[in-house]
């Protein structure tokens, strides 16, 4: 668009045709918006690229870390923003970043606050607020972990920003069940990767913990039934990560990784 900001988005997809329409339309303000595409087989494609500003790579899925730090490989901008396909900028994040002098700033990292939406209702509880997530950043002073799941920006110094990326992440317990196996065996194999191996207190105990400390003292009783499914169900996700990280049941941790 003219007179953009001379930032480059970048996200990367897979079969995120429901999704990434409101996602890119979000990004109006930067200079080219780098989509990278893992394999989509639904109309993903034809989507990004109905968008003027969208510049559409393709590349065999390596890992979330490593797609991300190719995407900022293919920007003419060293900024990055760089958000996932269920997430879209909000009007005073995008006036925030627009406010920004990035050629001046000392900082080479800034985070955002997340608001997360479960079955499309915002979550301020649960310690799911203000899940503070390093978004924006310049790729030649930082970059992200190479980690299987849970990556993140590393490096440079830090600021913080003070408005919402919006995240509307599941859509509903069964959105929740059918992707936290495909995580939980991400994280498991990062575990064992990292030289950890989980034991049967772990299995046993850590779930109890997760859903104590998000129910009760990160406040998901207040959140009603909506709270006690999510206290649940990532209770049920730390229940699978920490077993598939045992070897309890031989190959989970080893099993190639899943794509987005």
């Amino acid at each position: 668009m003219s007179g953009a900001l001379k930032i480059s988005a970048t996200v990367i997809v897979q079969n995120e045709a429901d999704n990434i329409r409101d996602c890119l339309a979000s990004l109006d303000f930067v200079d080219e918006i780098i989509v990278v595409d893992g394999g989509s087989t639904d109309d993903t494609d034809a989507i990004c690229r109905s968008f003027p500003s969208v510049r559409f790579f393709t590349n065999p899925w390596p890992g979330f870390g490593q797609q991300k730090n190719h995407a900022a490989t293919l920007a003419r901008h060293d900024w990055i923003l760089n958000i996932d396909a269920d997430e879209r900028v909000s009007r005073e994040l995008r006036d925030e970043i627009c406010a920004l002098d990035l050629d001046g700033d000392a900082a080479d990292v800034f985070t955002v606050k997340r608001l997360n939406h479960f079955g499309g209702r915002p979550i301020r509880r649960c310690g799911l607020y203000p899940d503070r997530q390093k978004r924006l950043y310049h790729r030649e002073r930082a970059a992200f972990s190479l980690q299987r799941v849970h990556e993140s920006v590393s490096g440079g110094t830090i600021a913080h920003l003070r408005h919402h990326l919006l995240h509307y992440t599941y859509a509903d317990f069964d959105d929740f069940r059918r992707r936290a196996d495909r995580y939980a065996t991400l994280a498991a194999q990062q575990m064992v990767a990292d030289g950890t191996r989980p034991d049967l207190l772990d299995v046993l105990l850590r779930p109890i913990a997760t859903f104590l400390k998000m129910y009760l003292l990160k406040g998901g009783v207040a959140e009603g039934a909506t709270g006690l499914v999510l206290s649940l169900s990532y209770a049920h996700y730390t229940f699978l990560k920490y077993l598939k990280g045992s070897g309890l049941f031989p190959g989970d941790a080893q099993r190639k990784p899943p794509s987005v």
